[in-house]
């Protein structure tokens, strides 16, 4: 009785063994889907003031001035959005120059 018992629970062992393997494996193998482009038209803001800057001060100033407590964002003033962004974004708002028409 102990023997078919014994025998009993060590193919239970194997076979919960042989069916979760395979599973976790693939879990494993799988590589997550990089964020599809898209081309997003905003403003350069910084995380602090978002789509709304400090009244009575230049916008640009008050971006440069915030941002070096925080961080750039892109702000989506149609639809009311922000958007965060990397490394590559953060260094290359720094660089933009001052497009609006003097």
């Amino acid at each position: 009785m102990k023997t078919n018992s014994l025998r009993f629970l060590s193919l239970v062992v194997i076979v919960t063994a042989i069916l979760t393997l395979p599973v976790s494996a693939l879990g494993q193998k799988r590589k997550p889907r990089p964020a599809p482009e898209r081309i997003l038209i905003g403003y350069i803001s910084d995380s602090s003031c978002g789509l709304q800057h400090m009244p009575g001060m230049d916008e640009k100033e008050c971006t440069l001035m915030c941002a070096k407590n925080g961080k750039f964002v892109l702000a989506d003033r149609d639809h009311k959005l922000i958007y965060r962004l990397d490394k590559t974004g953060q260094e290359k708002s720094r660089r933009l120059p001052d497009r609006r028409s003097k």
